[in-house]
């Protein structure tokens, strides 16, 4: 048949064309079944559904079986989703005690969202919290980034020509959290004697601009939790603070501001090596203290801050 909407396989006007002529036209079935390319099989088959549901037994109909044999029910969907959540049980374990194929159980597991572990641990709530006084808490942090001797990937797109074994610099970062007065230094590691020079470069320079530190909050890495370290602010009367393992967002001011670091100068622009981007990080320094406003400060600026002014 020339007319696509007259095929009696594919749809519901060509079957009813079909039935037509058998039923009102009375031409023979096998002749008609021929005559749309269809077996006779097919066609009483198309005429059964017609007598018995009318024309809307010739519409389309999904070929997925109305039930399976070995669908599990959702009695033992709910039996998994309990031992999971109350005994921590594996999907092997689950599998073991139900008498269910692991994969039968680990599917279910991921369709509900606890095929991992950190998914049955409740969320916490975010912690938000901002110091009154300039220099109650300082947060320090360190950044690796990679040397480079031309303009790099992230700004061309091209990894073709990497600058292959240049090394890291080491952003050292000290930011106030009542402020987000911010002192950053670049060193070749991130040792204890770095970091000890690196504390005790910072809290003058907070010194000189009033801010007299009380506390400090540093990560577990190895120069922050070495005796050297420990001991510098032992002798400073400064306490120190070290974030939970595993927890960055709990020295989140650090955190965010490296974030801020990277997209709004080292990866913004285009850099000829890496040298260049160290001798334009106090510049941007500058501008970041000085005139970038922040909106948990009202969109005062750190400077603003630290002075009490809107």
């Amino acid at each position: 048949m020339n007319n696509p909407h007259q095929n009696a396989r594919t749809t519901p006007l060509g079957r009813a064309e079909m039935i037509r002529r058998i039923l009102e036209d009375g031409q023979p079935i096998r002749e008609v079944a021929a005559g749309f390319g269809i077996s006779e099989r097919t066609a009483r088959k198309w005429l059964a559904r017609y007598r018995a549901e009318g024309p809307s037994g010739l519409d389309n109909r999904s070929s997925c079986p109305r039930t399976v044999a070995n669908r599990t029910g959702e009695y033992w969907i709910g039996v998994m989703e309990m031992l999971r959540r109350e005994y921590r049980l594996t999907a092997d374990e689950i599998a073991g005690k139900l008498k269910l194929a692991r994969s039968t159980v680990a599917a279910w597991l991921t369709r509900r969202g606890l095929g991992r572990l950190t998914a049955l641990e409740p969320k916490e709530p975010p912690r938000r919290y901002q110091r009154q006084h300039p220099g109650e808490l300082i947060h320090l942090d360190i950044k690796k980034l990679a040397r480079f001797e031309r303009v790099g990937h992230r700004i061309t797109g091209d990894r073709r020509n990497p600058s292959a074994g240049a090394g890291y610099d080491c952003f050292h970062v000290a930011i106030d959290d009542a402020t987000r007065l911010a002192y950053v230094e670049v060193l070749p590691d991130e040792t204890r004697r770095s970091t000890t020079a690196f504390l005790v470069r910072a809290l003058r320079w907070f010194r000189a601009r009033g801010i007299r530190v009380e506390r400090v909050m540093t990560d577990n890495g190895s120069g922050y939790v070495a005796r050297l370290f420990r001991k510098a602010l032992r002798l400073l009367g400064i306490r120190h603070i070290r974030t939970r393992p595993y927890t960055p967002k709990t020295n989140g001011k650090a955190e965010r501001f490296i974030q801020t670091l990277l997209r709004e100068w080292a990866y913004a622009i285009p850099f000829s090596s890496s040298d260049a981007r160290i001798a334009d990080l106090p510049r941007w320094l500058t501008w970041y203290n000085q005139q970038r406003p922040h909106g948990s400060l009202g969109r005062r600026t750190p400077a603003q801050a630290l002075a009490g002014t809107t």
